[in-house]
């Protein structure tokens, strides 16, 4: 007997699958043509949905050229949105929809109080710095102000890529030689935390990291132009913690937050 083509049972289902198509195409084009359409259009649905959209954000328009290229080439990502630093701000990749930003090594006023704004406002966009410096301060600043992903100059592209998928998987990345300190560190803290004023007046206020530093600028007579130089933010951006400060604690001006947290331990008595 002639063996046919199909002779495993996968094959076999395989023929089964192409003669059922071509009957229902035989009978009722229309019906076979909607079929197709509608599992195209799942797919397609499936794949929108597993795209991750990125914000890019560099100085250098040629680096910014180069990453778009290069994202343009890997499947489930997408770039919907690039600029300088000075051009793009928190309204303008809110309005991206984006779930990641990429941020070149920000050095600027601009750029820290971005990152700021961006982890308080819209939590849900992480943010993921390259052309980082090995500077364990510097490494220690982002990972306080909620940065996601933390990448070297000497990262490499497929670093990049797998960074951006991770942090938008729900990771958090950072070179394995800054782990160590971290770790030390964050076990030094608690161990010194005696009475944990600091942690209980966030606790009860709703304080982030970023607004306790103010409140103790603010505690020792410092102007908002003077808390801006000494954070390295910009003016703005302080005004904008000062004012999220005044809600949360309910006061009226500065020095009545300032009396109001104090109350709570979190301050010395003047």
């Amino acid at each position: 007997m002639t063996k046919g083509i199909f002779t495993s049972k996968n094959d076999a289902l395989a023929q089964e699958t192409l003669q059922t198509w071509a009957v229902l195409l035989i009978r009722n084009p229309s019906q076979f043509m909607f079929w197709v359409g509608s599992c195209m259009e799942n797919a397609q649905n499936e794949v929108a949905t597993c795209t991750v959209k990125v914000f890019l954000v560099a100085e250098n328009r040629l680096l910014r050229e180069t990453l778009v290229r290069l994202f343009q080439k890997r499947a489930g990502l997408s770039v919907v949105g690039e600029g300088r630093c000075s051009e793009s701000g928190m309204e303008k990749i809110a309005a991206s929809q984006c779930g990641v930003l990429l941020l070149d090594s920000p050095t600027t006023a601009h750029a820290t109080g971005l990152i700021d704004e961006l982890c308080e406002r819209a939590p849900q966009i992480s943010v993921v710095l390259f052309g980082m410096d090995e500077d364990f301060d510097c490494f220690l600043r982002a990972v306080r102000s909620g940065v996601r992903g933390y990448l070297l100059k000497e990262a490499s592209s497929a670093e990049i890529i797998a960074t951006v998928r991770g942090v938008a998987q729900g990771e958090a990345i950072c070179p394995p030689k800054l782990c160590a300190p971290l770790f030390q560190l964050v076990s030094r803290e608690f161990r010194q935390r005696s009475g944990g004023a600091d942690h209980e007046a966030g606790t009860n206020f709703g304080l982030t990291y970023r607004q306790r530093q103010l409140v103790l600028l603010i505690a020792k007579g410092l102007t908002n132009k003077e808390i801006a130089a000494s954070l390295n933010l910009s003016e703005f951006t302080v005004k904008n913690h000062v004012r999220r400060i005044l809600r949360q604690v309910d006061a009226q001006t500065r020095y009545e937050a300032v009396d109001v947290i104090r109350a709570s331990g979190f301050l010395p008595s003047a």
